[in-house]
């Protein structure tokens, strides 16, 4: 599951180890922050990143007036990220780690309350948890209270329950799993979600037009069908259309897009978009494609594909075989070939 996944996730980054978490080498004065409960000063993880980690006075954090002496033993918040950060220290991530792996280290230095008990869930915002075999998306989720940000890619995700979904999601990326079925995710969808990645799924059409609607998805700005299963080209702009808000569509790879009038007729037919297929829609292309919507008819779900062979190594060209002559008693030869093409 996605909260068992993540759970394991934490545990592999030493959130409670040296110099991460609390120990003898960070001082636990001060008071707490009411919203997120660590120290005072923090301004909660969205910014964390730009907080001061020393007083007005130069003490370390946590460390009163007339404390300096028992503060000897502890290690300045500045000094623990130095070791994180240090490319040749023996507690550095490597090179090619996540944003997401360096933030959630540094927060458990500058801030290591959050990282007990379910603290973390309640202020985390964003959540990537890419290739990590999570095949479920469970009702543990629900305890990331502020989660907008959900990238789930690269897993072996083929249903997915939107009653496990926090209703704050911004952005829900699931490219590269096994969805072929929209019934679960729409039955109850997050209302301001922007972005919904399902590029390089199962999808099949038109079985699942129906739930690509403004009735499930009234805040969608950007949607990603790439490389799926989708064939047909008009009953899919005929939901897409009630997308008031789509501006960023993705299609390509799909077998629709074969059709020779299929960026037209989409250009003519979804006059809000400002993207398709990573390509932006300018004025001029609209004046060329206008009227494509009005007539469907150029639009079938029919494809013609022309495939022209050139050279062939390895076999023998019968062409240039020398010719028999008539009446010769010389075994014939006959060669014959044929090529096998897989869409």
């Amino acid at each position: 599951s996605l909260s068992a996944a993540f759970w394991e996730y934490l545990r592999h980054l030493g959130l409670h180890d040296f110099p991460c978490g609390l120990g003898s080498w960070v001082g636990t004065g001060g008071q707490s922050c009411g919203t997120c409960g660590t120290v005072q000063g923090c301004h909660c993880l969205s910014s964390l990143q730009n907080k001061s980690y020393r007083n007005g006075h130069g003490r370390p954090r946590g460390v009163q007036p007339g404390q300096e002496e028992a503060a000897l033993d502890e290690e300045s918040p500045e000094a623990l990220l130095e070791l994180l950060r240090d490319p040749h220290s023996p507690w550095a991530l490597p090179p090619d780690c996540s944003a997401q792996d360096r933030l959630l280290r540094e927060v458990a230095v500058l801030a290591p309350e959050l990282i007990h008990g379910s603290k973390l869930c309640r202020v985390l915002r964003s959540l990537r948890m890419v290739d990590k075999g999570v095949q479920e998306v469970d009702e543990g989720v629900l305890k990331f209270q502020q989660l907008e940000e959900l990238i789930l890619s690269a897993n072996q995700i083929s249903r997915i329950t939107s009653a496990n979904l926090p209703r704050t999601l911004k952005v829900l990326e699931l490219c590269c799993n096994s969805v072929g079925d929209l019934q679960d995710l729409c039955a109850q969808p997050p209302p301001e979600l922007q972005h919904l990645g399902l590029g390089h799924n199962r999808l099949c059409g038109p079985s699942q037009d129906k739930f690509l609607t403004e009735d499930f998805w009234p805040n969608l700005v950007s949607l990603d069908l790439s490389f799926n299963n989708l064939t047909d080209l008009l009953g899919l702009v005929s939901q897409l259309s009630s997308l008031q808000k789509l501006r960023v569509l993705l299609l390509q790879g799909n077998p629709l897009a074969f059709i020779p009038t299929y960026r037209g007729f989409l250009v003519d037919s979804l006059p809000r978009l400002s993207f398709l297929d990573d390509i932006h829609v300018g004025h001029d292309e609209r004046q060329q494609f206008q009227g494509l919507a009005g007539q469907p008819e150029l639009s079938g779900s029919e494809a013609r594909v022309v495939v022209s062979v050139g050279k062939m190594k390895g076999v023998p060209d019968p062409s240039t075989l020398q010719q028999l002559e008539v009446g010769s008693e010389a075994p014939v030869v006959t060669y014959t070939y044929f090529v096998t093409y897989e869409f």
